[in-house]
């Protein structure tokens, strides 16, 4: 009982952890120091730790592209900057097809270095770093480092000269910037604009966020798949002939105390329990709540999870017998007849797990890949408890109600015909980690056309076999037409292919948008249904949805955002999301970094520093974050005309489905 409440501590504990989650993110952790490399020269070093899953741009990238990193001088006197700023670490390079581009970048960390010629007695120079961040799911908008230095030169050196760097912008853009400028003031907190636009509504956001906790949703999600495989696992010829053997030997044991028997029954249930939660908290100690995290998108464990679960898949089909070593159930079977009490009952839960592994092993195996993506510190010991609780559940209550195993099904070739439909499910959904990795290297090899094909015929194949039209040599024994229920279930398979078929030539198939690539990527597309935003100006766009009426969408976004670019290719293109931006409300872009300078640099003060805005992204970035409390895009938030939110926010998620919940409840609760 003590174990079972150490787990269910731990478990309750990184609840709590995961539930205290912010929307700024910090990844990357800069420093800044001066090294004199020579009586007249001098290096700038800037020094970055960036967090596992994220990466920094390298510099000189096209226009077109990321953020890169850039350096800028706004004072120099008696010094002047030499050649250019000097990435050091080491430098990935990947091509993007999104920005049809080889993107370079570093991970880890990296460090920036840029030199400067001392030309006076004295110096003073002062300026700052520009560079941008992303990860798989989010990018940081353009963000600054800031320098300043100052020192005594050569004592044969001239008088120094001062040389300031002056922004320059044509009429119609400091027009434009000054009209943003004039409408930001500055009060003893935070600058804002004059109207309540500007308002914070951080604590507001977060009601909504906190009534919709998505990561709580996740957790009962990962416990419902471990108990639905738990029950499948049941039905499978390693698991579902033992369920009578052991209560009878528990019933027999206890045969002159009924009440013993019971108890014991219920004791083996509760050990299995805590085994296979030990199994799930192991792997979290294994690759550490981190490495979790970052399994998600790490295309090298995506292609070894692909594997995995085709090997899986082969096993389910009869190819093979996943077996471990029959030493092993040997020792642990001798050990529990050779003691008593809680460690033999313990033991023979032990011999269970061993046992049964040839057909436990791959749905433990294809549950664990699938929790440990989810990004959930918890979700493997989470999944694990939901698994342990459907396998144990049977043990218990037969014990408890004897009688009820007289009317249980007996084994029979049903048990082969659930493995062979779990080896098509596994060989399914191991594409989905394949395409990940695809995804991530641009290796073009699984575009959404030829997942959907390799689907259809997956997904056909099943159909056929349930409806009997298709053997295993696993058959051989099995003869007459197929029972009811799988034919039933063959011909939903066979449905289901024929509604995957349209979308070879672009049809969104909504039902499977959250495991298919991106329809960006898909050579042969006939649809199309694009949406623009009506406005990139955030008080201008306000003040056309009050006059018109309607909600506002706010799309935080930025040109180097490449999952900004998913989801606009991917959600915005479904026809019912398509409809909804264009006519039900007015949606504004926002781009962080939107390099078109402000007329004059505004001070603001922001967390107790002072921090200066100096272009229209600079702006919008200073939005999202007072106004909204969130750093990275894509960010997603609907609001009324007074500028409070009417839901809560949204970020990087394909799912069609979840993105028109975003926007139905912000819609009805601004008509409300």
């Amino acid at each position: 009982m003590k174990t079972i409440k150490t787990v269910l501590s731990v478990l309750f504990l990184s609840f709590a952890i995961l539930t205290a989650t912010a929307q700024i993110q910090d990844p990357v952790h800069f420093s800044v120091n001066m090294k004199q490399v020579s009586p007249t020269e001098i290096d700038v070093v800037f020094s970055a730790t960036i967090d596992k899953g994220w990466h920094v741009y390298s510099t000189g990238l096209p226009d077109d592209g990321p953020i890169s990193a850039t350096l800028t001088t706004e004072k120099s006197e008696g010094a002047e900057a030499t050649g250019k700023l000097t990435p050091k670490g080491k430098e990935i390079k990947e091509y993007d097809k999104l920005f049809d581009m080889t993107l370079r970048y570093f991970e880890n960390n990296v460090s920036f270095v840029q030199r400067y010629k001392i030309t006076g007695k004295t110096y003073h120079i002062k300026g700052y770093l520009e560079y941008g961040a992303c990860n798989d799911e989010n990018c940081m908008p353009p963000t600054q480092v800031d320098f300043e230095y100052s020192g005594n030169g050569p004592a044969d050196a001239p008088e120094a000269k001062i040389v300031e760097e002056e922004t320059k912008t044509d009429t119609d853009t400091a027009a434009v910037a000054a009209t943003a400028t004039d409408s930001i003031q500055q009060d003893e907190n935070n600058a804002s604009v004059g109207d309540d636009l500007w308002k914070p509504v951080i604590k507001e956001l977060q009601a909504f966020d906190g009534g919709d906790n998505s990561s709580n949703r996740s957790w009962i999600y990962i416990f419902l798949m471990g108990l639905v495989g738990g029950f499948i696992a049941l039905f499978t010829p390693c698991v579902w002939p033992i369920i009578p053997m052991t209560v009878s030997f528990f019933l027999k044991r206890a045969k002159d105390d009924k009440k013993k028997g019971i108890k014991d029954a219920v004791t083996y249930g509760i050990s299995i329990v805590v085994i296979y939660v030990a199994l799930g908290l192991i792997i979290t100690a294994i690759f550490g709540a981190s490495s979790l995290n970052a399994l998600a998108t790490n295309a090298v464990f995506n292609v070894f999870f692909f594997l995995l679960l085709v090997v899986f898949a082969l096993s389910f089909f009869g190819w093979f017998e996943l077996t471990l070593p029959s030493s092993w159930t040997n020792k642990v079977d001798n050990k529990a007849s050779s003691t008593g009490g809680l460690l033999s009952i313990f033991l023979m839960a032990f011999t269970l797990a061993l046992v049964s592994f040839s057909c436990t092993g791959p749905i433990i195996g294809f549950l664990l890949v699938e929790v440990s993506t989810s990004g959930s510190i918890a979700g493997p010991a989470i999944g694990m408890l939901g698994f342990a609780i459907a396998l144990a559940l049977p043990f218990t209550l037969f014990a408890m109600f004897p009688t009820w195993l007289k009317q249980a099904p007996k084994s029979g070739s049903w048990m082969n015909t659930i493995k062979i439909v779990l080896g098509f499910i596994e060989l399914a959904f191991a594409l989905k980690f394949l395409s990940v990795a695809d995804l991530a290297y641009g290796w073009r090899i699984l575009d959404r056309e030829v997942f959907l094909s390799l689907w259809i015929v997956i997904f056909g194949l099943m159909g056929l076999y349930l409806i009997g039209k298709l053997k295993f040599k696993s058959d051989a024994g099995s003869e007459g037409a197929m029972p009811v229920p799988c034919i039933m279930l063959g011909l939903i398979s066979l449905a289901f292919t024929v509604y995957l078929i349209p979308g070879l030539w672009g049809a969104p198939c909504k039902a499977v948008s959250a495991f298919a690539p991106p329809i960006s990527t898909q050579d042969f597309n006939i649809y199309h249904n694009e949406v623009e935003p009506k406005f990139r100006d955030y008080e201008t766009g306000m003040a056309a949805a009050q006059a018109q009426g309607k909600p506002v969408v706010i799309d935080f976004t930025g040109f180097g955002c490449v999952n900004c670019r998913k989801m606009e290719a991917a959600v915005w293109t479904d026809p019912k999301v398509a409809d909804k931006l264009n006519d039900d409300v007015v949606l504004i872009s926002l781009y962080v970094d939107d390099k078109t300078p402000l007329g004059t640099p505004i001070e603001v003060t922001e967390n107790g520093k002072k921090r200066t805005l100096r272009t229209i992204g600079d702006k919008w970035s200073y939005l999202q974050r007072s106004k909204f409390g969130a750093n990275a895009q894509p960010f997603y938030v609907i609001i009324d005309n007074d500028g409070n939110p009417l839901g809560g926010s949204y970020s990087y998620d394909e799912n069609i489905n979840h993105y028109l919940d975003f926007l139905n409840k912000g819609i009805n609760n601004y008509r409300k």
